[in-house]
Formats: structure tokens, sequence, C-alpha cells
């Protein structure tokens, strides 16, 4: 679908666009000068939880986090919002508020936005960021040896999918939703401290799909201990029930291909690493002697800090074992 905009923007004829239409990555970034470079994204969606306010914060720190992941922080951001005509304006509000209070935290502003009457609900931001040309931090830099760390717990597509059906309990959805609104600002800056050398957001392509990103754009293999993954509470209940969203099969389909896993891991386990996440964590590729600096800093930070596996030499390739039973690529 993107080829038609590739052959109209040649790279060459945009020296500045650091990063744009060719390797995905998680924003563009363009250069304004040899110390500022913009990051620019967006991201909406239609509501995950039923509470307005939750949804608007969780919508921002999603839209937000994919700035945290090249490694800059948020200048201002534009609402976009779309609203059907038949429901309490109120809701709205509360929607928009969640949002700003979330922007707000990151150090930033709301600046304006638009908004649309449409059928459904949907609610994200258009987000503008800033860092230094030289700290923008991609998902191809990971190098044999990194340690791979993963900043917060898996597992919000299935409690959100058993929410929508009734089967989630109250305490579970809260912590779903305390991980979602969680900003990635505080893991994002441990980590240009550690020398992050890639990074990324787990968002809706599962931690397997973003994780074959990294592994296929630094041109080497991740190997990802299974047994030292946090998941939320109630996730592996749910997805016990198969309880997961379509989401998860379309991910399957495409990534498997590339991926390999030991023998004891289960239907479930494996429908979980492909699960689609909102808001969901960073993983980051650091070197070994900065990992428990990392680790330190994630924890003192409030973030669920994981060292979830390593990269090694390869050529995008992902290998999935249990402790204790690792695999060679």
């Amino acid at each position: 679908m993107l080829r038609p905009l590739q052959q109209i923007f040649a790279p060459a004829d945009y020296p500045d666009l650091l990063v744009g239409l060719g390797a995905p990555d998680d924003a563009a970034v363009y250069r304004l000068d040899d110390r500022r470079a913009l990051i620019v994204t967006t991201d909406f969606f239609p509501p995950v939880v039923d509470d307005p306010y939750d949804y608007g914060a969780i919508a921002a720190a999603n839209a937000m986090s994919d700035v945290f992941a090249m490694g800059g922080e948020v200048l201002f951001a534009l609402n976009l919002a779309a609203f059907p005509g038949n429901l309490e304006t109120d809701i709205l509000s509360e929607i928009l508020r969640g949002g700003a209070e979330k922007v707000r935290e990151a150090g930033a502003a709301i600046a304006g936005g638009h908004t649309i009457k449409d059928a459904e609900p949907k609610y994200g931001l258009a987000v503008i960021g800033l860092a230094a040309p030289g700290q923008i931090c991609s998902k191809a830099g990971a190098r044999p040896g990194d340690v791979l760390v993963l900043s917060k717990a898996l597992g919000t597509g299935v409690v959100t999918t058993a929410l929508k059906r009734g089967e989630a309990s109250a305490d579970d959805v809260a912590a779903a939703v305390a991980g979602m609104s969680r900003l990635n600002r505080v893991a994002s800056q441990a980590a240009l401290r550690a020398g992050v050398h890639a990074m990324t957001d787990i968002t809706g392509y599962s931690l397997l799909g973003h994780g074959r990103e990294m592994a296929l754009w630094s041109g080497v293999d991740l190997e990802i201990d299974v047994a030292a993954i946090h998941w939320l509470p109630g996730a592996e209940r749910y997805a016990a029930d198969w309880i997961f969203p379509g989401g998860m099969s379309d991910n399957r389909m495409y990534f498997e291909q590339w991926v390999s896993f030991a023998e004891g891991i289960s239907e479930e386990l494996k429908g979980l690493l492909f699960d689609p996440e909102t808001s969901g964590g960073l993983l980051m590729a650091v070197p070994p002697e900065n990992a428990d600096r990392l680790m330190a800093d994630l924890a003192v930070g409030g973030d669920v800090a994981q060292c979830i596996g390593r990269v090694v030499p390869g050529s995008g390739r992902l290998y999935v074992y249990l402790a204790g039973d690792a695999q060679t690529s």
C-alpha cells in the first residue's frame, strides 16, 4: 500500500527526512539543524475500556509513546476525535480531559485539534516531539550481545477483550488501565542514560511482531525467554480460556514464519506473545554492562523491569525458549 508513496517521495530528494517511508519505525523524524530534529507521529483508536477518562488517558499515552520510543520528548499535541451525535457531550469532555492531563504529565500541551461526527467514538493525538539528531533511537541498532529489557507487563489485549465480553474482574481491568496509562517517558530517559542501541514500543503487532521488526532492521536474531516475561493480572487465565482479540490471529498468521518456539511452550503462551498490546512498554536492546543500571533506574521510576532475552548474530529471526533451554541461532 505504501509503494506509491515511496515512488513519489524518493528519500534522496528529502535528505533532512531522517526517518520516513523507508525502513518502518515508530515515528517520522525531520532534521531542523545540527542540534534539533522533529519527531512526528499520530495514533487513534476506538475505546478499549468503559470509563471515558481512562480511555482518553490511555489513547494519549499510546500516541505519545512513539516519540519516547525514538528517544525524544513531546513538545505539544493535537486532539483527533470522532464522536457519535447521540452520545452525551460530557462523555467526550471526559475523554478529552483524560488525554489532556496525560499530555500535561508528559510536560507538554494540547494546542488544538479536530473533531468529527462518526458512528463509533475514536480518540487519539497528533504528536510533535523533539530530540537531537544524534540522540534518535530507531529499531535498527541492536547488536549481538545486547540484553533485551522490557519495561511493562504484557497482556492488555486479552484483558480488554475479556472486559468487552463481560468476563474480566474489576481488579484485572484496573491493573491493565494503570499499565496502559503509564507513560514511557521515564523508561525512555533511563534507556538513553544506559546507552540503548535500539528501542521500540510494544503495541498492536505484539511483542513478537515488534521484536521481528527490531531483529530484521538490525540484521540480528533475538532470543526471548518466555519465563522471564511479566503478565498482567488475569492475562494467563483469560488466555487459557482463549479470550483473545482477533488481532492475535492476524499477528500470528503473519509473524510466526520468523519465530521458532522451543518445546513445552503452550498454545496459550504463544497466543499471549502474539497478543496485540495497547500502550505497551518499551523493548530495549542495551549493552550488557549497562543492563543492571537500566533495570535499577526502571525500578526506581516505577516500571516493571524485565530482562527477557538477548541479541545474537542472525538475520531477523526470533527464538522463544523457556528458562534454561536457550536456543542458538
